[in-house]
């Protein structure tokens, strides 16, 4: 299929040539099913539908609907493919607080991929001048906005985003060269690869051209599988992961929050009995997931007792998920505290979560909320810790992100550059549901290849498992089910270039965006001020 056919567009200049005249978009109902379907492909590229191979497709389809458009119609297409993107992807953020917070989220999310759009609009000159640009301008796009989205609204929430999609692509293994925005930019340029053949006319003049872009789409999204990784290696250590499970899901488990501290001491003391039958090796670290014990063991002291008897009968230290009151009722702070066998809670290596998420772990705009659903209201206040998770067990010294913070790059990075040698994600998706779980594995298995560490997620209820080097994915757990996986891990990782480069591959980026938007107001201007027989043509700029 080429786009467009005959009679929707006029005929592409000769490279480098002057455009005359007024270049005409798309019709405008086939521009909105192209944006509808750009959203679609988005969404089923990532988990809990994996089909990666649709993140560059959606990225051609919303590229060829905003091309040649006005501002305001590249920014209500870009907005359309959002809606239909975010809409369905962030549904799960309901089951803690409702409807509205969800839409506005949703919406937030959206009005970015609609700047997207109008940045997309805004630069169809020089496409239109330099076809070969299409690749280089949609990976510069793409990374852009996702930077945007990374950071605002509300200190950011960067969901979605295209290098998520990819845990099962050759082009995962970019990460460990630059990262997320390097694999989000490589998927964007072979979509912007994909809509430069598509919208060429396929004329004896035009085959060698269209052929080139098959060419760079097949190797920008083929080509990775070839580039080496250096996987984690030397000493290893035994760490066991449990999945407590509990009574039921929502975001009322937390009335139940005895019964699911109790489940994970029992799961843990069923894993001494294993190891004692000679079942199970003796791990020389254990690890539960966020909330496992929501009862504040710093101050009651039979959730205290409870966690130190599990202690001493595993005879490993356990990193707890917990919450930490302040002196004001309604602040909490979200912890991972290491607790020792005989000696209990080391204050020194306790990790207080550094970015609570809008809508999910504090509420923005809660007065506004509260006039629509009560359900705001169990959506607590959490305060932002000031140091990374890095926290020394004796066995390992390990890297602690507590649920959405896999999803921000810095983050993650602060822990390998503090020595970090295991990535841990403890998260809690029982506010959640199976298709954010995975969601959120996936972004473990990104981080795992960009920092050349092995990495593990442990749930309240699932998803569960370890991750190696590469990205794959080891012992994974069911959802809404008790478990515990034990696995040996090498502690010795690689420095990957994406570790060393540090956020530098986004900043550049970012700057060349900058540059390309600036740059292509002199042909914007000069495109509306020559017609065909020098007219002056009327088309906004």
């Amino acid at each position: 299929m080429t786009l467009p056919p005959p009679g929707l567009a006029s005929p592409e200049p000769a490279p480098g040539a002057p455009v005359h005249g007024s270049p005409r978009p798309l019709r405008l109902p086939l521009a909105a099913a192209l944006a509808i379907a750009a959203g679609a492909a988005l969404l089923l590229a990532l988990p809990p539908y994996d089909l990666w191979w649709l993140s560059p497709v959606g990225v051609a389809l919303m590229a060829a609907a905003v091309h040649r458009r006005r501002l305001r119609a590249g920014f209500g297409l870009g907005f359309l493919t959002g809606v239909v993107l975010f809409l369905p992807l962030l549904w799960w953020t309901t089951i803690g607080a409702g409807w509205l917070p969800w839409a506005m989220l949703s919406i937030a999310q959206a009005v970015i991929i609609g700047l997207a759009g109008m940045a997309g609009a805004w630069l169809s000159p020089l496409v239109d001048r330099w076809r070969w640009s299409w690749p280089l301008l949609a990976g510069l796009l793409w990374t852009a906005q996702e930077a945007l989205r990374d950071r605002a609204p509300f200190g950011g929430f960067p969901w979605g985003r295209l290098a998520f999609s990819q845990g099962d692509a050759p082009t995962l293994r970019l990460a460990a060269y630059g990262g997320a925005p390097l694999v989000t930019f490589v998927v964007a340029a072979a979509g912007g690869a994909l809509v430069a053949l598509a919208w060429r006319r396929f004329t004896r003049g035009s085959v060698h051209g269209a052929a080139g872009f098959a060419v760079v789409a097949a190797l920008l999204l083929a080509g990775p599988a070839a580039l080496p990784l250096t996987e984690p290696a030397g000493p290893t250590s035994t760490i066991a992961i449990v999945q407590g499970n509990v009574p039921r899901l929502g975001l009322d488990f937390n009335a139940q929050r005895r019964a699911v501290l109790d489940n994970h001491v029992s799961a843990t003391r069923q894993l001494a009995a294993d190891v004692a039958a000679g079942k199970q090796k003796q791990p020389g670290l254990v690890i539960w997931p966020e909330n496992s014990s929501d009862i504040d063991p710093l101050r009651n002291d039979d959730a205290a007792d409870a966690i130190s008897a599990a202690a001493d009968a595993i005879k490993a230290p356990i990193l707890v998920g917990t919450l930490q009151r302040t002196e004001d009722p309604e602040d909490i702070y979200n912890v991972g505290i290491l607790w020792w066998p005989r000696t209990g809670p080391d204050l020194d290596q306790q990790y207080e979560k550094r970015h609570p998420v809008p809508f999910a772990e504090y509420m923005p705009l809660r007065p506004i909320a509260r006039l629509v659903t009560d359900k705001v209201d169990l959506v607590r206040n959490m305060l932002p810790g000031d140091h990374p998770g890095v926290i020394n067990t004796g066995s390992v010294i390990l890297g602690d992100v507590i649920c959405f913070e896999v999803a921000y790059d810095g983050i993650v990075r602060d822990t390998v550059d503090g020595g970090a040698q295991l990535l841990a994600v403890q998260t809690n998706n029982a506010t959640f549901n199976e298709a954010e779980a995975l969601q959120q594995l996936a972004m473990v298995r990104l981080r795992a290849v960009e920092h050349g560490r092995e990495a593990l997620m442990v749930s309240t209820v699932g998803v569960s498992g370890f991750v190696d080097g590469t990205g794959e994915v080891h012992g994974a757990t069911g959802f809404n089910t008790a478990a515990v996986v034990v696995r040996d891990i090498a502690t010795e990782g690689p420095r990957t270039l994406a570790t060393r480069s540090g956020n530098w591959p986004e900043v550049v980026a970012v700057a060349l965006m900058v540059v390309a938007l600036a740059g292509v107001l002199p042909l914007r201007r000069r495109r509306a001020n020559i017609g065909i027989d020098g007219d002056k043509v009327s088309e906004e700029r």
